[in-house]
Order: structure tokens, then sequence, then C-alpha cells
């Protein structure tokens, strides 16, 4: 585990040291959009009171405190999980990613009350209105990590060429 360790901490001080950045040192919380590369990278201020695209989102406290209660008992679930995986890499790194993003979300909405978004990309002649962070990709690329890299011993798996043998 101490590989999803490290990538935990190292996605979780990624993603609070871009939102910082982001939000206080280039105040886009008061300028709302800064066009980096446009359409392809821009900056757009918004802040996420549910989850991916704001669905189950709601001012009620009550929202804010079981959003904060399933993302944490998410992360303790995939960290026991995978433990008992065994030291695969690829799991473990799935895993650091996605409990990091889940962490450095779960900071933002105890400090702001809501998950700072800031990074928008389009391509020309669509505009995307949805922001993301660096937390929401890690957690997006741990969990689709943790369906490709877990779930049995794939070494321990029948050979269909030894069954024929064992067929003559």
């Amino acid at each position: 585990m101490r590989l999803a360790g490290k990538v935990a901490a190292t996605v979780l001080v990624i993603d609070q040291i871009s939102k910082y950045a982001v939000v206080h040192g280039m105040n886009l919380d008061q300028k709302l959009a800064i066009d980096v590369f446009p359409p392809w990278l821009n900056l757009r201020m918004a802040w996420n009171q549910g989850v991916n695209f704001g669905l189950f989102a709601g001012d009620a406290a009550v929202t804010r405190w079981a959003l904060i209660a399933l993302a944490l008992g998410i992360s303790v679930w995939v960290w026991l999980w995978v433990r008992r995986e065994g030291p695969r890499p690829m799991a473990q790194v799935s895993a650091g990613l996605l409990v990091g993003g889940a962490v450095g979300n779960v900071i933002d909405r105890l400090i702001y009350g809501a998950v700072a978004d800031f990074l928008n990309m389009s391509v020309p002649g669509v505009n995307n209105p949805w922001s993301f962070n660096v937390a929401d990709i890690a957690i997006f690329a741990g969990a689709l990590g943790l369906v490709i890299f877990t779930g049995g011993d794939h070494s321990k798996r029948p050979n269909p060429r030894d069954a024929r043998r064992d067929m003559r």
C-alpha cells in the first residue's frame, strides 16, 4: 500500500496547489474566466456543490456533509479492497488516484462549502459548459484503472490449451 499512499499524497498536493493558485493566486473566483489557449484550454470558475456535472447539488448543509461522508466512505472501502487485492502496482496506482482525488474534493467542501472546478476544455465550434479539476481527473482515471486492473489473479486462470490436452 506504500505505492497507493504515495500516489494519493501526490495527487492531493497537486490538486490543492492548483486550486490555491487558481482561486487565490489568479483570483479566478473574482475574474470567473481566463482564456489560456482558447478554445482548447480555458480557466472557468465553477463552484460545484454536487457531484459530477453538478448532480445532487443543493445549498443544504445536509447535502454537503452527506457528500463528504460518501467520499470518505468510498475512499476507505477502496483502500481496504485494494489492500486485499495484493501488491499489484497498477491497482495500487489506481486506488491512490481515486483516494487522492476524493480527499482533495473533500478538503474543498470543508474549506469552501463546494468543490472548486476551473479547467475547461473545448474544441473549435463546440463550447463545453462544464469545468473540472485535477481531483476529478484523478478520480476518473483511478476508477477506470480499478475496473481494468483488479478482480482476481489473472495468472491463475485456466489456459484453454491445457483443457484440450487433458481431454486427449
